[in-house]
């Protein structure tokens, strides 16, 4: 039936015994609605239907109904269904979830969940104690869930994380080594089969997971390549999970300094069975290297220390190949085809470069490590056993 003279073309409102105005109006579907509060004038009502009658045109509109489903149901599906997710970033999301989100905002509707929620929620995580980095990162996670909600499920109008800054981690500069560093490091390895594991790590810029996941089809038998195409991933209650790289730009096969393919092959000789799936660097049983138990065993924390370089992490000596590799003078799209760059968008434009680069960026690298050898072998004196493998001795080179 059309409305009458004077009467609103969409909705209606009415004032209530409390004196406020409420506003009224038909959804998709038909059902009348009333608006989720009251307002003080009638004009005010009169607005807000007007705006909510322009989202239903624009099917910008969303059904608050829909919105009263707890944070805490719509984050565990979200985590457990999200595609693509590696093993460790989704242990990553669960324990961010249960240790600092759930916890404080499961409980609340997404609909009740404002901006000065999100806003207060974030201070009172810095306030107990969390550090910026993990502040940051719950605060990425809870975004991306309402983000969802917004853009693909359409249970909110807008995202309530709009928080300035929230998301950045100003994490602290790592350290960085010299050529003749990472020698020293390698050389003070209490066991030689993990000598090269560190030059490995440091000169093909390579992620724990990767470099540990090495297979000795992976490696060129003159150690003039090294092939990534898995990695270990360590979860708890289920060891270590083989899968692949970090992102697909990380599967790429890297041209080893000459300067270190003799160590290498060595490497290969002594401590790595003929079969071509066994691992390169393994524990002493020819088991799968575990960060912990490796860190125990090398005493990493006592060796970096007394090389005056104490918090220095195993990842940093890919940090540390990154640095020196960009010092060569090769151009951003080769350096990250060479680091394995994690960028989806870019992966397939970084996989393409010519290998010719690559190469280029193994002999400035070796330039640079015959250089420190160089220096070295000056100041060794004639009793010193280049077997040993202390700390500045030359490489033999094959």
């Amino acid at each position: 039936m059309a409305n009458k003279e004077g009467h609103r073309g969409f909705g209606n409102v009415r004032k209530l015994v409390s004196g406020r105005w409420q506003a009224r109006y038909p959804g998709p579907d038909g059902r009348l609605r009333n608006a989720p509060r009251t307002f003080v004038t009638k004009r005010e009502a009169g607005k807000w239907l007007s705006i909510t009658e322009g989202q239903l045109i624009t099917r910008d509109w969303t059904d608050p109904e829909r919105a009263k489903i707890r944070l805490a149901d719509y984050a565990v599906k979200w985590i457990n269904e999200r595609p693509g997710l590696r093993p460790n970033t989704k242990a990553l999301y669960e324990w961010l979830w249960n240790k600092h989100i759930g916890p404080r905002l499961g409980e609340a509707h997404l609909g009740k969940i404002t901006t000065a929620v999100v806003r207060e929620w974030r201070a009172d995580l810095l306030e107990d104690g969390v550090s910026q980095s993990v502040t940051a990162k719950c605060y990425r996670l809870l975004r991306a869930i309402f983000n969802t909600a917004v853009d693909e499920d359409r249970i909110l109008p807008r995202n309530p994380c709009r928080v300035r800054g929230a998301d950045q981690e100003n994490a602290a500069e790592r350290p960085i080594l010299t050529v003749a560093q990472v020698f020293d490091l390698a050389g003070r390895m209490n066991d030689r089969r993990y000598r090269v594991l560190v030059l490995v790590g440091a000169f093909c810029t390579l992620r724990w997971g990767e470099v540990t996941a090495l297979r000795r089809c992976d490696v060129a038998a003159d150690g003039s390549w090294v092939r990534v195409n898995f990695a270990h991933t360590e979860l708890k209650g289920r060891g270590i999970v083989v899968g692949p790289p970090k992102s697909r730009a990380g599967v790429r096969t890297l041209t080893v300094p000459d300067a270190i393919r003799w160590e290498i092959v060595k490497h290969l000789m002594e401590f790595t069975g003929p079969e071509p799936d066994v691992l390169v660097f393994t524990g002493k049983r020819g088991n799968a290297l575990r960060r912990g138990n490796f860190n125990q065993l090398v005493r990493w924390t006592k060796t970096v220390k007394d090389m005056g370089v104490p918090g220095l992490h195993f990842h940093d000596l890919r940090h540390t190949g990154n640095t020196l590799a960009a010092q060569t003078g090769v151009s951003t799209k080769d350096l990250m085809v060479r680091m394995g760059h994690d960028d989806m968008r870019a992966a397939l434009i970084y996989q393409r470069a010519g290998s010719e680069a690559d190469k280029k960026i193994a002999e400035r690298l070796s330039g640079l490590v015959d250089d420190h050898q160089s220096g070295a072998e000056t100041t060794r004196s004639d009793g010193d056993d280049p077997d040993e493998g202390t700390a500045g001795q030359p490489v033999p080179v094959g």
